[in-house]
C-alpha cells in the first residue's frame, strides 16, 4: 500500500513541476503583445507625385541621374519617410498632361509636383491655354486629395520666341501660384538654362551635372514643406 501511495506521491510532483512550467511560458508568451504594444509604429511612407515632361522623366540621362531620383537619394539619406513617384512623359504638353492626370491620380498623393509648360512654349501654344490647362490640373488634385501640398515649377521661354510671347508665359506660373495659395519654384532650370557645360547637346535638356542643380532648385521648395508634413 505503501508503494503504491509513494507512486502516486511522486506522480503528483511530476505533474506538479511541469504545470508551473507551463504557466511560466503562458506568463512569457502572454507578455510578449504588450511588450509589442509599447513599441514605437513606423511611420507611414508618403508619397511625392512629380507630373511632367521630358525634364522630370530624365530624358538622355541614366536613370539614377534624373532629378527625381536625386531627390529621393536626399530623402532617405535624411531617413525621412517619402517616396518619389516619377509621372515625368517625355513630350508631354499641359493639354496632354491634363488628359492623362485622372489616371495617374489613382496613387494615393500627399506632395504633387506640377512641371508642364515647357513644351507649350517651344510650341508657341498660346499661353492662356498653357494656364487654363494648368489650372485645370491643380483643380483636379485639389478635388481628388484636398490636404496634398502642391507645388508648381515654373518654366521659361527662349528669347528666339518673341519678347511678348516670352513675357506672357513667365507669368502664368507666379500668378497661378498666387491665385492657388499653392507653392512655387520660380524657375527649375535656375543656373541650367542656357549654360552650355550643363546641358546635352540639345541645349534644352540637363546633363548629369545640371540636373544635380535642378534637383537642389527642387529641394529648396520641396523640403519646407516636408518639415510642415512632420509636424
Amino acid at each position: 500500500m505503501s508503494k503504491i501511495v509513494s507512486i502516486f506521491l511522486l506522480y503528483f510532483l511530476v505533474m506538479t513541476v511541469l504545470g508551473c512550467s507551463n504557466g511560466e511560458k503562458s506568463a512569457e508568451n502572454s507578455s510578449t503583445p504588450s511588450q509589442n504594444k509599447t513599441e514605437t509604429p513606423s511611420q507611414k511612407t508618403k508619397n511625392i507625385l512629380i507630373f511632367g515632361n521630358s525634364l522630370t522623366a530624365g530624358y538622355g540621362l541614366e536613370p539614377a541621374e534624373s532629378y527625381p531620383s536625386q531627390l529621393q537619394n536626399r530623402l532617405d539619406s535624411l531617413h525621412l519617410p517619402y517616396k518619389i513617384i516619377n509621372a515625368g512623359l517625355s513630350g508631354e504638353t499641359t493639354a496632354g498632361g491634363n488628359s492623362r492626370l485622372e489616371w495617374v491620380l489613382k496613387n494615393p498623393v500627399d506632395i504633387f509636383i506640377l512641371e508642364l509648360g515647357g513644351n507649350d512654349g517651344l510650341r508657341g501654344i498660346p499661353a492662356t491655354e498653357t494656364r487654363k490647362n494648368l489650372q485645370a490640373m491643380i483643380d483636379k488634385v485639389k478635388a481628388k486629395y484636398p490636404a496634398a501640398k502642391i507645388i508648381l515649377a515654373g518654366m521659361q521661354v527662349p528669347p528666339s520666341m518673341g519678347k511678348k510671347y516670352a513675357d506672357e508665359f513667365k507669368v502664368i506660373y507666379p500668378e497661378l501660384a498666387q491665385k492657388n495659395e499653392i507653392a512655387l519654384i520660380p524657375f527649375l532650370l535656375e543656373n541650367v538654362g542656357g549654360e552650355v557645360k550643363l546641358n546635352q547637346k540639345d541645349g534644352i535638356h540637363p546633363n548629369a551635372e545640371g540636373a544635380k542643380i535642378v534637383a537642389e532648385n527642387v529641394w529648396q521648395v520641396l523640403k519646407g514643406l516636408l518639415e510642415e508634413k512632420a509636424s
